[in-house]
């Protein structure tokens, strides 16, 4: 039997008190990069199936549309290259330039800004390098086939991200957080290993005036350059010198995407009063002078690297990751291809690498980490959940398409490894939502502490996020 309330007493409710909630949602930001890269994966799979059936019912067409040379001339300075090269030099140079801005931005406000945070992260990545490629060649150690080794080294975040939606409440917020940030030390390390080991003869010349151009991106940054376009003419100066170096011309976007700002320009009060100033004087008198400064304004109020991934981030996954998939994924499987490809030690060594190499590399390092005391998963992520993510790492296929077209001159060995690289993605893919619906909520949590919270709060009374 409840009591009675009493007469003359309030019956509404007073202040709700204010509790912080032990597992903070993930920032906006967070869950529009989610967004737009789970939106990506699926233009990147429809464009990767139209390139499969392309390559197979008409691989003439396919191949000389790609090869179509596109050239460039400015004076006397010619640049000779393909569509298809445009395509994995250019374009996937603007793909990691966004790429480096997550990651400046991640480093310095973002989900990597202490060691403690990124050490699990970190760990993994290392492992899932290590052990892939250490697998690749153990089966092929010698010979031309050993130039494959970087094949299965790299994760594809848009494929990841995009998977993870299928294991819906199953997944964590802080899962995905972990894999995106796993995914940026993976992207940083393969760029490296891909800028030192696949690249063509070195022109130290070219090489002195990247360096000297790097020097003044971050001398611009430094100075409190805010404006998006210098950083862009610098970064395609960039682009032209390290292609011409003989480094992959992918390393200038990084290089470009780590050099933007990431925190406001100002103090945020100083921000406001400039906005508000500007704004009240367009709002006076309405005129084009008024109109530009109080636009200027309003961008300084927003970081550099949050107006570059607003504009480009959309463009990256909706437009350059599916027609990178377009014009890499069209292979052609015949009979003698398939044939060829099931007794290759090039594709058996991708799918041991991306299968086996990625999942046990992932969670070796990351257990590392964990059991050391070095870092920890914070939120409900559970054993179960971080073995899961780790074969999903095991998706490789974009830098891996990537890879495979820098690995090989053959084309046989091409179409070996992209076979491997298609079979080995597929197969982590299943094998980690497998893991995630089935034992993800099964096994104990991999950081009790972090995700122990305070007290529950007595019957009846209010939760209120701060």
């Amino acid at each position: 039997m409840t009591d009675r309330i009493p007469t003359g007493v309030p019956t509404r409710p007073g202040p709700r008190p204010r509790v912080a909630i032990p597992y903070p949602r993930l920032s906006p930001g967070l869950r529009t990069y989610f967004a737009t890269e789970g939106g990506g994966a699926t233009l990147l799979l429809a464009a990767s199936a139209i390139a499969l059936v392309w390559a197979n019912v008409a691989s003439g067409s396919y191949d000389a549309v790609w090869e179509t040379p596109v050239n460039l001339t400015v004076g006397t300075w010619e640049l000779h290259l393909s569509l298809h090269h445009w395509v994995n030099d250019f374009l996937m140079a603007v793909f990691f330039f966004v790429v480096g801005v997550e990651v400046n931005r991640e480093l310095t406000v973002g989900e990597l800004r202490t060691f403690r945070a990124a050490s699990v992260p970190l760990f993994g990545a290392i492992g899932g390098l290590a052990v892939p490629i250490g697998l690749y060649l153990l089966i092929n150690p010698s010979g031309p086939d050993m130039s494959g080794w970087g094949l299965p080294m790299s994760t594809d975040t848009a494929f990841v991200i995009g998977v993870l939606a299928l294991a819906g409440p199953r997944c964590p917020d802080q899962l995905r957080v972990f894999l995106l940030t796993l995914a940026i030390f993976d992207d940083i390390g393969a760029i490296a290993l891909l800028g030192i080991f696949y690249s063509d003869a070195i022109s130290l010349g070219a090489l002195a005036l990247a360096a000297l151009l790097a020097v003044v991106l971050f001398a611009m940054r430094w100075i409190g350059v805010w404006q998006i376009p210098p950083y862009l003419l610098v970064g395609l100066i960039l682009w032209v010198t390290v292609l011409e170096s003989g480094l992959h011309p992918t390393l200038a976007g990084v290089v470009v995407g780590l050099a933007v700002p990431t925190v406001r320009r100002g103090r945020d009060d100083e921000a406001r009063r400039h906005l508000g100033f500007y704004g009240r004087a367009l709002m006076e008198e309405l005129g084009p002078a008024r109109s530009r400064l109080a636009v200027s304004a309003a961008r300084s109020a927003v970081p550099t690297s949050d107006r570059i991934l607003d504009a480009l981030h959309p463009v990256s996954s909706y437009f350059v990751v599916p027609v990178f998939g377009l014009a890499n994924a069209g292979v052609a499987l015949s009979g003698e291809s398939i044939s060829a490809a099931m007794t290759s030690p090039v594709t058996l060594g991708v799918l041991v690498g991306l299968v086996l190499g990625k999942g046990i590399g992932v969670f070796a390092g990351a257990m590392i980490a964990l059991v050391t005391g070095l870092g920890t998963l914070p939120g409900q992520v559970r054993y179960g959940h971080l073995a899961g993510g780790a074969f999903l790492c095991g998706i490789g296929f974009t830098i891996a398409l990537f890879v495979s077209e820098l690995a090989f001159d053959d084309d046989a060995l091409i179409n070996e490894a992209k076979v491997g690289i298609i079979v080995g993605s597929v197969l982590s893919g299943v094998i980690g939502i497998v893991i995630l619906r089935y034992f993800g909520d099964r096994l104990p949590l991999c950081s009790p502490t972090e995700a122990s919270g305070p007290p529950p709060l007595p019957d009846g009374a209010w939760r209120q996020p701060v």
